[in-house]
């Protein structure tokens, strides 16, 4: 049946309405199948597009007509009233123009409204990267599809653009068929388009699963026996879909598990929090996941409308002062995403504890792969070289942001960032002290009177290694770097030397946090020595080798075994975030153990540089009155 026959029926001409006006409404209603009969194995699955991969043209009417003051509904009428062979789906068929289809429509929405109607605008702002993302939900299901050995398709009442291409904005590698109505001259409801796709896809209609918002659509598909979804809410499609095909549909987040009792969060203020943060309104329910990472500030992964997000908040119970500041964190990344540093993109901050226990803040979900093990098990050598090269030059570029152009000459003091960290860090090891540890006390003595000479100030990260780095799944790019809760103004050479805590530890040492990599092969593995990765720095960074590099992995030891002394003294009462704390009273005193071993060789290098003298002469008397020598 063509769509003329279609429209001369006036029963299928009033569904075609009721669907549309539902369709263009945007309203979210549980999801609606028309099954056919049969039990046929799906073999693909066929997707339309606006209000099932993207945003509905409904939707994005209705927020245009509301920023630009125009009658809501106008752009509504216009669609239906115009009818089969109105502007809109004569543009849909590729029978006219964009230009001739702004006239047209423009007119017609104008006798609407009353008034001057800018549908150019409109049609702009439809036609958008921002009105056009996919939704999340939709591509992990596409990947999954795929990854199972079945087909997709997109089934699309599309129309060209002013410059002769066709409006899809999709990527067409997630897809085995593109069925477009501009180009083949035919839109749904008719028969005719659904067949093509079939025959493309070279499948009978009870082997797929059709998806569509218009109720008129999806009747036409499952009269030819097609098994169809009506989609109100792409979440509860995707859920209804992994019910058919009998698997599920969503990626497992790496490195996540359900929350730990200790810091649970409480559902419903979050879900009010990030419905006013988003300016959405929730069509399904929060799904909540704890990353294993995320050693001292619990961080979360989080899925509410379509959205992925992340949240990173202070742990609960009573903390060291200064500690766990993740307001400087949000900060951070904010100016240093605008100073072209890799980072997540930070959504809001809220410091009021009142709404789940703690300060907080939101960022968007970055898919990509965190290494926890730096021996990068199951890559090949010069896979693993240009990982640690990419790290490497992306802390040159944290150090190169210029303080006054990104608004973070504020941001710490200039200037004897070395003897105040070691106070600061004496102090949180004194305030987490559970008994006395002889290389610790030491240290305590040794580190203030041996810094070094000279210091420059930069953004420093304050917790860079290779497991607070985002990686592209394909190749050495790093796609954002985590945890800037320690970031502060101070010496870049600190922030080098922690990074490369990993070189001097040993592969057996039971840390949840570190593998080490001390009694590797470096050159069979293709990983740079920590020299030689130091040397990189330095070249990258244009600075000359400094000779006090044994003081700096003395204070970076410090400082982990005093970290690992709080988090050590927090799970005490049960409330660390960190699973399995038990280690970290141990692995203190191992830690402080490493950072006196270089605390010792940096002694005998100052020792070996000091300047020959003459010995001591001293006179010898023999007489009454005076001492021997």
């Amino acid at each position: 049946m063509c769509i003329r026959q279609l429209f001369q029926s006036s029963h299928l001409q009033c569904a075609w309405r009721v669907a549309f006006l539902k369709h263009i409404q945007g309203r979210h209603q549980p999801a609606r199948r028309w099954a056919h009969s049969g039990g046929s194995t799906y073999r693909a699955v066929i997707f339309d597009m606006g209000g099932v991969l993207i945003p509905s043209p409904g939707r994005v009417a209705a927020e245009w007509e509301l920023q630009n003051h125009i009658p809501p509904g106008t752009i509504r009428k216009a669609w239906i009233l115009g009818g089969e062979n109105g502007p809109w789906m004569k543009l849909t068929r590729g029978e006219i123009t964009t230009e001739d289809f702004l006239q047209e429509f423009g007119r017609l929405c104008s006798d609407i409204a009353k008034t001057s109607v800018p549908v150019a605008s409109f049609f702009s702002l439809l036609t958008s990267e921002q009105a056009a993302q996919q939704f999340p939900v939709m591509t992990e299901a596409i990947t999954q599809i795929r990854a199972k050995g079945l087909r997709t398709a997109v089934l699309s009442n599309n129309f060209y653009l002013a410059n002769g291409k066709s409006f899809l904005p999709l990527d067409w590698k997630q897809f085995d068929v593109v069925v477009e109505s501009c180009l083949e001259g035919l839109c749904k409801p008719d028969p005719r388009i659904y067949k093509l796709c079939l025959e493309r896809l070279g499948l009978q209609p009870s082997e797929s699963i059709f998806l569509d918002d218009l109720e008129l659509n999806i009747k036409a598909a499952a009269s030819l026996g097609i098994h169809t979804i009506q989609v109100d809410d792409p979440e509860t499609a995707v859920k209804e879909l992994e019910t058919l095909l009998g698997f599920t549909l969503r990626m497992v987040i790496p490195n996540t598990s359900s929350v730990r009792k200790t810091v649970e969060i409480p559902r419903d203020s979050l879900e009010k929090y990030l419905k006013d943060l988003l300016g959405t309104q929730s069509t399904g329910p929060l799904e909540l996941l704890q990353f294993d990472h995320g050693q001292s500030n619990p961080t979360y992964y989080i899925r509410l409308s379509n959205q992925q997000l992340v949240l990173r908040r202070k742990p609960p119970g009573t903390l060291v002062p200064s500690s766990h500041a993740v307001e400087r964190e949000f900060r951070i990344m904010k100016a240093l995403a605008n100073a072209g540093v890799p980072v997540p993109k930070v959504l809001g901050l809220c410091e009021d504890s009142g709404v789940i226990g703690t300060p907080f803040y939101v960022m968007e979900y970055c898919p990509g792969l965190i290494y926890r093990d730096p021996f990068l098990p199951g890559l090949e050598p010069s896979q693993r070289r240009a990982i640690y090269t990419a790290m490497n030059r992306v802390l040159c570029k944290i150090h190169s942001v210029d303080l006054k152009a990104a608004g973070l000459e504020d941001y710490g003091k200039h200037g004897d960032y070395i003897p105040r960290q070691v106070q600061t860090w004496i102090q949180q090891y004194r305030a987490s002290e559970t008994s006395t540890i002889p290389a610790m006390e030491r240290l305590i003595q040794w580190l203030p009177h041996h810094l070094p000479r000279r210091q420059n100030t930069t953004v420093v990260h304050g917790d860079f290694r290779l497991d607070n780095l985002l990686f592209h799944p394909e190749k050495a790019e790093v796609l954002a770097v985590l945890d800037w809760e320690l970031s502060t103004l101070g010496d870049p050479l600190a922030d080098v030397a922690f990074s490369c805590l990993a070189h001097y530890l040993p592969s057996s040492v039971p840390s949840s946090l570190l593998r080490g990599l001390r009694d590797c092969d470096f050159t069979q593995l293709g990983i740079p020595t920590a020299e030689e990765y130091f040397r990189m720095y330095c070249h990258h960074s244009e600075i000359p080798p400094p000779e006090d590099w044994n003081f700096y992995m003395a204070f970076s030891f410090f400082r982990m075994a005093a970290t690992l002394q709080g988090v050590y003294k927090r799970s005490l009462p049960g409330q660390a975030s960190l699973a399995a704390p038990e280690q970290n009273e141990k692995l203190t005193e191992y830690m402080s153990n490493l950072a006196w071993d270089f605390a010792v060789k940096e002694g005998f290098r100052v020792f070996k540089e000091m300047p020959a003298t003459k010995p001591l002469v001293r006179s010898c008397h023999t007489q009454p009155g005076h001492s021997p020598c």
